[in-house]
């Protein structure tokens, strides 16, 4: 068993024991044991608390869901702001102070979709390391999604990391599911989003393509090739891939099947590897490999993230 999950369950049952008990209990060193309390306070399941003798109190994972929620809310609102911030500049530079000119400036207008084409067919060809994009409100026709695969597996064919988030409603269509489908085969990470707030695509760290401010959708794009800039753009991004998940569809399994439905529960009730092994007269082992199957199926990288993205799907 993990420190930090058999401490978290022995603080749950008894949080009037101090730590230094619990440590002793546990059998373990004093660093392991730190970085388990680490580990505890930066999944949100720690908080301080003056009401213990060990000066902390175990919260239940819904609780940490909804800070986690809550604290990703807010950063979500700051980086919003701050590429409002950076939209405004760039139609202030474009209007009052820039010739936006295509030779080597830091910022380009592009106008007219078959240049705004052209423009994301030279960066598909370009990128030699990683293309990043957000695809709220494109063009569903099945042209326009033939021509998106066309770019994407240019790009994919330099062996480039191509992430892409869509909204998960888009997904209902049959015409974008099959697209995404087709390029999860070609290799692109797709995941979805309850939420988008703008198309963007950032290609190796140095380029990042915007909506023109003022302009119809698709018939304008701004190029921003400021690394300030890009590096806000490309954080923007980060911050919706890691509250994004894959969807069900592009996994084969639109939900778990009873016995992995029962895990889901009894992790969000906080019990250990074997506490559940017990509840399910399984094998340790076989509880980590129910676990992982999950962990894969909702394409989250720690047992705390499968439970948030199981919650945004209903599974449990």
């Amino acid at each position: 068993m993990e420190t930090s999950t058999a401490l978290y369950a022995r603080l749950l049952a008894d949080p009037g024991l101090p730590l230094d008990s619990l440590r002793d209990e546990l059998g373990c060193e004093e660093r392991e044991f730190e970085q388990a309390l680490g580990e505890l306070r930066g999944l949100g399941l720690l908080q301080r608390t003056s009401a213990t003798t060990s000066g902390v109190a175990a919260v239940s994972i819904d609780t940490a869901v909804r800070q986690l929620l809550a604290d990703s809310d807010r950063r979500f609102t700051a980086l919003l702001g701050e590429a409002r911030r950076t939209r405004e500049r760039v139609e202030h530079l474009h209007t009052r102070y820039l010739p936006l000119q295509s030779g080597g400036t830091a910022h380009e207008l592009v106008r007219g979709a078959d240049r705004v084409a052209a423009l994301l067919e030279d960066a598909a060809r370009a990128a030699r390391t990683e293309a990043l994009s957000l695809r709220p409100g494109q063009d569903q026709s099945e042209s326009g999604l033939a021509e998106k695969l066309a770019r994407e597996r240019i790009a994919l064919a330099h062996r480039v990391t191509l992430r892409t988030i869509y909204p998960a409603a888009a997904l209902h269509q049959g015409a974008v599911l099959a697209h995404v489908q087709a390029l999860t085969g070609a290799g692109a990470l797709i995941r979805v989003a309850h939420t988008l707030p703008l198309w963007l695509i950032v290609v190796d760290a140095h380029l990042a393509v915007l909506p023109a401010p003022g302009e119809p959708p698709g018939s304008a794009a701004v190029v921003v090739r400021d690394p300030a800039v890009v590096g806000v753009v490309r954080e923007l991004f980060e911050h919706f891939w890691a509250a994004s998940w894959i969807p069900p569809e592009l996994l084969g399994r639109t939900t778990p099947d009873d016995r992995h439905r029962e895990v889901l529960r009894l992790l969000a009730a906080g019990l250990t590897d074997q506490a559940i092994g017990r509840k399910l007269e399984v094998s340790d082992r076989t509880v980590r490999r129910l676990v992982a199957d999950l962990t894969t199926a909702l394409g989250a990288q720690s047992r705390f993230q499968a439970g948030v993205h199981a919650a945004r799907l209903g599974w449990i």
